[in-house]
């Protein structure tokens, strides 16, 4: 069992939202792998970063996402910052991976940079740009195709999606 179609990117990017409709659209289940965290712990995800910190939370991200590639076979979202790990990206290897990109004024438009982003705190619109800048790079080495989402909308970008991934 594998997921048919795997979503990364940053917040904002869309990944959930997309996922769902991209899902509904091929008949398929939408899994998020942050939900998957939250339900495993019983704690939102700030929750997490704040009791036990940032090194907690990515070997629970890292132990939801081996399990959804390993289980999952609809539409699978994973955290922004999955990417990060080497094993993790390891593991992408061999999946229809998209990379949802988007620019800093959609994404602070969609996410508002509120309180439930724990990386984002301080001076969010730096943190992100630095967060974006950081993980471009892995983002582009494991997916099979790149979407821009800014100023598109949802059911645009899943017409996107699915046309790149036809062609790829």
């Amino acid at each position: 069992m594998s997921p048919r179609i795997v979503l990364v990117g940053p917040s904002g990017a869309g990944k959930t939202t997309v996922g769902a409709l991209l899902a509904r659209r091929l008949g398929l289940v939408f899994r998020d792998s942050d939900l998957d965290v939250e339900a495993t712990t019983g704690m939102p995800i700030i929750d997490i970063f704040v009791e036990h910190g940032e090194g907690r939370f990515r070997e629970l991200e890292r132990a939801a996402v081996a399990a959804a590639l390993a289980e999952h076979d609809g539409v699978l979202a994973v955290g922004g910052g999955a990417v990060l790990d080497a094993e993790t990206r390891q593991r992408l290897g061999g999946h229809h991976v998209v990379f949802l990109d988007v620019g800093i004024t959609d994404a602070a438009r969609r996410i508002g940079f509120n309180r439930d982003r724990p990386l984002l705190l301080g001076n969010p619109r730096k943190q992100w740009v630095t967060l974006m800048q950081a993980r471009r790079p892995f983002y582009e080495e494991v997916a099979e195709a790149t979407v821009r989402t800014d100023g598109v909308e949802p059911a645009e970008v899943v017409d996107r999606i699915v046309e790149a991934l036809e062609t790829s």
